[in-house]
C-alpha cells in the first residue's frame, strides 16, 4: 500500500511539475507582450503598483499599457509561488539528492528574476539588465522542463539502451550543441529587442537590398547577427532531426521531440519575418518570443533524453549479444 501511494505522489509532482513548466512558457508569452506594447514603463514603481499592494489594484485601473505591466507581475508572481511549492514539494518527497537541488535552483532563479524585473523597471529599462531578464526566464524555463522530466514515471524506470555503431559526433553531443545554439540565438534576440534593433534592417530576406548589408550601427551588426543566427540554429535542427529520423526513428523518445523541433523552427522563421514585415506587430513579434521558448525547451528535452537512452557504441556489422 505504501509503495502505491509514493507512486501517486511521485505522479503528482510530475504533473505539478508539467503544470508550472506549461504557466511559464504562458508567463514568457506575456513578457514578450510588454516588450511588443512598449508597457514595461506603464507602471513605474515597484514592487508597488501606482502606490497599491500590487494584489490589492483596481480592476477598473487596469488600462492601456497597465493591463499588461501589471498583468505580467501578477503572473510572475503566480508562477514564483508555484515554484515555492515545487521546491517544498520535491524536497519533502523525492530521494534523489540532485533533484531536490535542482528544485532550489529553479527557486533560486524565479527570485533572482522577480529582483531583475523590478531593477528593470527602478533604473528605466537598462538593456543590460533588461536582456539579463530575458535570458534568465528562458534558464528558469529550462529547469522546469527538466524537474518535469526528471520526475516522470519513464525518467525513474529507466530510458531504453540504443545499440549503435560508433559516430563522428555522438547524438548526444549533437543535440547539445544544437539546444546550445538555440540558446544563444535567443540571447541575440533578446539584446535585440531590448537595444530596439528590430526594424533596424527593414526589409526581408534581403538586407537593405543586399546579401550583406552594410555596418553602418550597432544596430545593424546585432540584427545581422540574429538573423545569421537563425540559419545556424536551422541548420543544426535539421541535422539533429535527419540524424535521428536516419537512425532512431523507431525511438518515439527521441523521434518525437525531434520532429515537433522541427515544426517549431519553421513556425519560428515565419514569424521571424512576419515581424520584419508587419513593422514588428504585437502578435507575430509576441508570437516569435513564445515560439523560441518552445523550440528551446524542445531541444533542451530532447537532449536530456539523448543522455538518459544511453547509446552503447558497437562496431559495424556487429551481430553478437551484449
Amino acid at each position: 500500500m505504501s509503495s502505491v501511494y509514493e507512486e501517486g505522489e511521485n505522479v503528482g509532482l510530475h504533473r505539478f511539475a508539467l503544470f508550472t513548466a506549461s504557466c511559464t512558457v504562458f508567463l514568457i508569452f506575456v513578457g514578450g507582450l510588454v516588450t511588443s506594447t512598449e508597457s514595461g514603463l506603464s507602471v513605474p514603481d515597484w514592487p508597488t503598483t501606482y502606490g497599491w499592494n500590487m494584489f490589492t489594484f483596481p480592476l477598473s485601473k487596469w488600462v492601456g499599457g497597465i493591463f499588461y505591466e501589471h498583468g505580467h507581475r501578477l503572473v510572475a508572481s503566480f508562477v514564483g509561488f508555484l515554484t515555492v511549492i515545487l521546491a517544498i514539494w520535491t524536497w519533502l518527497k523525492e530521494k534523489r539528492r540532485w533533484v531536490r537541488w535542482l528544485s532550489a535552483s529553479a527557486l533560486a532563479a524565479v527570485i533572482l528574476q522577480g529582483v531583475l524585473g523590478g531593477l528593470t523597471v527602478l533604473f528605466l529599462l537598462p538593456a543590460p539588465i533588461s536582456t539579463l531578464h530575458a535570458c534568465l526566464a528562458q534558464t528558469f524555463f529550462c529547469l522546469t522542463i527538466s524537474l518535469a522530466l526528471f520526475t516522470s514515471p519513464g525518467w525513474k524506470r529507466g530510458l531504453p539502451v540504443i545499440k549503435r555503431e560508433a559516430e563522428s559526433i555522438s547524438l548526444q553531443t549533437l543535440c547539445a550543441m544544437t539546444t546550445g545554439a538555440i540558446y544563444l540565438q535567443l540571447i541575440l534576440g533578446a539584446l535585440m529587442r531590448h537595444t530596439n534593433a528590430g526594424l533596424a534592417i527593414p526589409d526581408f530576406p534581403l538586407a537593405f537590398g543586399r546579401i550583406i548589408p552594410p555596418f553602418t550601427s550597432d544596430k545593424v551588426v546585432i540584427h545581422f547577427a540574429h538573423r545569421m543566427g537563425a540559419v545556424i540554429v536551422a541548420a543544426m535542427i535539421v541535422w539533429t532531426f535527419s540524424r535521428i529520423a536516419r537512425f532512431y526513428s523507431d525511438y518515439r523518445l527521441l523521434y518525437r521531440p525531434a520532429m515537433t523541433m522541427l515544426v517549431l523552427v519553421c513556425i519560428q522563421l515565419t514569424l521571424g519575418a512576419l515581424t520584419v514585415w508587419t513593422a514588428k506587430a504585437v502578435t507575430p513579434t509576441t508570437a516569435h518570443v513564445a515560439t523560441g521558448a518552445l523550440v528551446l525547451g524542445t531541444s533542451l528535452l530532447l537532449t536530456l533524453r539523448a543522455y538518459g537512452m544511453v547509446v552503447v557504441k558497437v562496431p559495424a556489422n556487429f551481430r553478437g549479444a551484449l
